[in-house]
């Protein structure tokens, strides 16, 4: 398993120094896969991709770290807060805020491996699958508004230009996000059927001949809760035939 970290500090070569420690830790592994130099850059990056932990720095201009983890802990699946600052007066309050572990500057690589270990351990006391899916959300940013949408709710999520669809049976929503991304993040709750589009697994109903003005006769999957039809590309018609078979 490796832990997807996001690294969380107003100075560039602090993030730098904290990406070259984590590529060094093997127990567990951990990636850094994201960076944010303020409160405001890490929410953006928290509301399109997931991560396991985050590294974050307590003195930084704006909210501090102290502020971010309080707002962290709000979101529908919180990830592992390890502080990481120059001084340690804030270390109580620190725990307060269910941090992890609370590191003091300059890192050392085997103490920051320390940290990810009990980020490891916390990981592997979380709830079932099926109780995981049942809790985890998309956050939807719309016109100044953050929407929380179920994941058991999405039908199919459909890249659309820069954005994706995400369609529920009652509506569709916008997302700026990176299908391939959702993909990764959501392996076990969607199937690909086609370049452009997941399909949620439970929903798929039956696979149909179709015409399409596009690519011609072909195939098309329908989803239970939805009338529309998805395209399936030739690429992807094995999987969509073993999914029903399941």
């Amino acid at each position: 398993m490796s832990l997807r970290v996001l690294i969380v500090d107003d100075e560039p070569l602090a993030r730098a120094r904290l990406r070259t420690l984590l590529a060094e830790c093997d127990a567990p592994v951990a990636t850094a896969a994201g960076e944010a130099g303020n409160a405001a850059q890490a929410m953006e990056q928290l509301a399109r991709f997931a991560f396991d932990a985050v590294l974050l720095d307590v003195n930084m201009p704006g909210a501090d770290g102290l502020s971010l983890a309080q707002r962290l802990r709000a979101l529908p699946n919180p990830p592992a807060i390890v502080f990481i600052t120059a001084h340690a007066e804030h270390a109580l309050q620190a725990f307060e805020l269910d941090a992890v572990d609370y590191l003091t500057k300059p890192v050392r690589q085997q103490r920051l491996q320390m940290a990810l270990q009990k980020v490891e351990r916390l990981l592997q006391r979380v709830p079932a699958p099926s109780q995981a899916m049942a809790q985890e959300v998309l956050l939807i940013q719309d016109r100044g508004r953050t929407e929380r949408v179920p994941l058991a709710e999405v039908m199919y999520l459909k890249a659309e230009l820069k954005y994706v669809t995400v369609r529920t049976p009652s509506r569709s929503y916008i997302l700026d996000a990176s299908l391939s991304e959702l993909e990764e993040r959501h392996a076990s709750h969607f199937l690909r059927v086609h370049r452009n589009a997941l399909v949620a697994r439970r929903a798929v109903r039956a696979l149909e001949k179709h015409f399409d003005a596009e690519e011609g006769e072909g195939w098309a999957v329908r989803l239970n809760g939805i009338d529309e039809l998805l395209a399936v590309s030739r690429r992807q018609l094995g999987a969509v035939r073993e999914a029903l078979s399941q």
